[in-house]
């Protein structure tokens, strides 16, 4: 298939379907024969597949034995409140431009947002690319321009090419204030959580683009689970579901690549080179909802220190609890669903969110206020109505 239509084909689909509610019962015998009123869990890792599975309604034509969970795969929605703090921080600096990717404008952090930071004065610019950011330094001389690194190992290669062609031009008033985030370690810090009980995983397609299929080894060898390396459109997802059932079935645990068309096994060398020449690992990195994990942030090497914002300027540096009433961090960890928070589409919106999963266009509390508020799996009455429409 060459053609997005052909991703979407409804008798593909339809196919798929009859497929997987045949398996799913099988599975569900072979995993345990005990568990007749529990369904699979299958945990989404990337907010982009949970967006995809809202808008295409994949979760409502799945059979009840088979249940979705959303997984901490979105880089705005796991920034803690701590480090947002630290961005406005340097974002009211009054010799600073603060660049950052749209998503992150709304993000609240203890006080405050970047957005309202920029309405009160702050020069907070929107980019596409962490390149603007070298012409936006050429011509503004006096200040400094700091650009917001956020994203997974997806985004951390462009950051880091940035930064060498700061260093070939002789740059000296552009920095980034690093918070790219690992995607292995989250994972295995959700498989050594007790309260979660998963049965495969959905793999991240723009990740594994980058470092490939082979970090996921440990999943299968050392936790048992399968793994399946999805695309994002309809057909990729639901068959990446199939791909699991059927390694389920047939007693196996493995790593599968259903995005072959996108992800190579060793992934992109050159990214790689890029992230391993700038970068190297945090001892320590702050996630909302899951706490300090070890070595899941890059941090920016001592040889391109006049490029790092943290170095370059005094940060709060704290750490900020969560709103009470956000459950921001239990929807990240897959405990809970974004209708189970009380305020979910009633203090939080998109317009005026609370927690970052209703902020990102990756968010899951985002796609569900989106795509699902009137969908089959509240299975309670959800904020502002008496009733949920199947």
């Amino acid at each position: 298939m060459k053609y997005v239509d052909e991703f979407r084909n409804p008798q593909a689909a339809k196919a798929l379907l009859r497929e997987i509610k045949t398996l799913s019962k099988d599975a569900i015998d072979s995993v345990s024969p005990k568990r007749q009123n529990q369904p699979l869990k299958l945990m989404e890792i990337c907010g982009g597949h949970t967006h995809s599975i809202f808008k295409y309604a994949i979760e409502e034509i799945l059979p009840d034995t088979i249940e979705l969970i959303h997984g901490p795969g979105c880089p705005v929605c796991v920034m803690p409140r701590g480090r947002l703090d630290d961005a406005i921080a340097i974002a009211e600096h009054p010799k600073v431009i603060f660049a950052t990717f749209g998503d992150a404008m709304r993000v609240p952090g203890s006080k405050t947002s970047l957005l309202q930071a920029k309405a009160l004065g702050a020069d907070i610019r929107m980019v596409y690319s962490p390149l603007d950011c070298l012409q936006m330094a050429k011509e503004n001389p006096d200040k400094e321009v700091v650009f917001f690194g956020l994203g997974f190992e997806t985004t951390a290669p462009s950051t880091a090419l940035t930064i060498r062609q700061a260093k070939l031009e002789g740059l000296e008033n552009f920095s980034i204030f690093c918070n790219h985030v690992l995607v292995i370690p989250a994972l295995q810090s959700l498989l050594d959580n007790p309260d979660l009980q998963l049965d495969g995983f959905i793999g991240p397609g723009h990740v594994s683009m980058v470092i490939g299929i082979e970090p996921y080894q440990f999943i299968a060898k050392n936790y048992q689970k399968p793994l399946v390396v999805s695309g994002f459109e309809p057909l990729d997802i639901l068959q990446s579901i199939w791909m699991i059932l059927r390694q389920l079935v047939e007693s196996r645990c493995e790593v599968e690549n259903q995005y072959d068309r996108i992800v190579q096994s060793q992934g992109n060398r050159v990214a790689l080179d890029a992230m391993q020449k700038v970068f190297e690992v945090r001892q320590d990195f702050e996630w909302r909802g899951l706490g300090d994990i070890p070595n899941s942030g890059f941090k920016i090497r001592p040889e391109f220190a006049q490029f790092d914002a943290e170095v370059k300027f005094t940060l709060p540096n704290r750490k900020v609890a969560d709103h009470k009433a956000c459950q921001c961090g239990e929807i990240l960890k897959g405990v809970m669903k974004p209708w189970q928070c009380k305020v979910f589409g009633t203090a939080c919106t998109p317009e005026t969110p609370i927690g970052t999963c209703m902020v990102s266009s990756e968010g899951a509390c985002a796609a569900y206020y989106k795509y699902g508020r009137f969908s089959k799996v509240a299975k309670e009455p959800m904020p502002n109505q008496s009733t949920v429409t199947a």
